[in-house]
């Protein structure tokens, strides 16, 4: 019995000396800056090891979002006298106090505004919205210690002129207070235009095409909003730059004028045949124009298959007039 219990005290003994010591008596330490999101500063704030007197206020916070300096004479007179004996200056002549606050300025309302238009509007994208104010604080600060500081509780918004009327709710130390804000929403829609003057005539290419934003209200019927439309096609007028480009403005190229002298091809099994005829019409690729037989003056509609190259369909009796030359 008497060796269980020695064994027992080495086994404790070598527990307590691998436990780590703990200061009863750590000094607490001023800190030079503070920073608190609480209306108050306490001694815990100010002091670290300020132990179980560390909820205790000592001084006012400043308002949400500004700071303060406070001496540190002060500061450690208030500690003591609050019951931190030990409290003192550290070789500090102030300290500085900031008081945190969640910060809205004009680009974050704007941004809450296009939020709640498209949470009442499903349509609505709200990285195309350019919102602009006539009424409306250049910053708002709000209590960040709540889930919401800052809320739209209703918009009324008109898409076709684009004015809204907010009302919201700012969180602040006194409770929540109402915010009002005015100004214009627009919805703008990407068009494309040219990023240099295209000529009647000239093929439009990849590289020619710049885009630009407009009020989607200001957007004509049948705006380009797709390269894939227009890319290879014809100028059918000059086009100045930076200009909504529209369909109307182009069309497939013209690979056959009228009055121009044309081939005529027509295939049929084991058999090519060519003759020469004349266009009636202007036509691009894959249109059906009417072209004259140069010898029999007989008109037949043609495909235009290539510039100066035209087919005839087979279903059409030409074999006769075609006054043909056998490839």
């Amino acid at each position: 019995m008497t060796h269980i219990r020695s064994a027992a005290a080495a086994f404790f003994g070598v527990l307590l000396c691998c436990l780590p010591v703990v200061a009863e008596d750590a000094k607490p330490v001023l800190r030079s800056q503070v920073v608190t999101l609480s209306d108050v500063v306490t001694i815990g704030d100010f002091y670290s090891n300020a132990g179980a007197l560390a909820a205790k206020p000592l001084f006012r916070s400043p308002d949400m979002g500004t700071s303060g300096d406070v001496a540190a004479t002060l500061v450690a007179e208030r500690a003591r006298s609050a019951g931190l004996k030990a409290a003192g200056t550290d070789g500090l002549r102030q300290v500085s106090v900031h008081r945190g606050a969640a910060t809205f300025d004009r680009g974050q309302l704007a941004q809450l505004i296009r939020k709640a238009l498209a949470e009442r509007n499903a349509s609505v994208d709200i990285s195309m919205v350019d919102v602009r104010f006539f009424q409306a604080p250049d910053k708002v600060l709000a209590d960040p210690k709540v889930a919401e500081p800052l809320r739209i509780e209703r918009i009324d918004w008109s898409p076709t002129t684009g004015h809204f009327t907010t009302v919201g709710m700012v969180a602040t130390e006194n409770g929540y207070q109402p915010l009002t804000m005015t100004g214009l929403a627009v919805e703008m829609v990407d068009i494309l235009a040219l990023a240099q003057p295209l000529r009647r005539g000239d093929i439009l290419k990849e590289g020619d095409l710049s885009t630009i934003r407009m009020p989607r209200t200001k957007v004509t019927t049948g705006a380009v909003v797709d390269a894939d439309e227009i890319i290879g096609k014809e100028a059918r007028s000059n086009i100045r730059a930076n200009s909504p480009l529209a369909r109307k403005d182009f069309q497939r190229p013209v690979l056959v004028k009228r009055g121009d002298k044309v081939t005529v091809t027509y295939l049929m099994t084991g058999m090519k045949l060519t003759s020469r005829a004349q266009a009636m019409d202007d036509g691009a690729k894959g249109d059906v124009i009417d072209v004259m037989n140069l010898t029999s003056r007989r008109i037949v509609p043609a495909i235009i298959s290539s510039r100066g190259q035209v087919r005839v369909h087979a279903a059409n009796p030409v074999i006769a007039s075609l006054n043909s030359e056998t490839d």
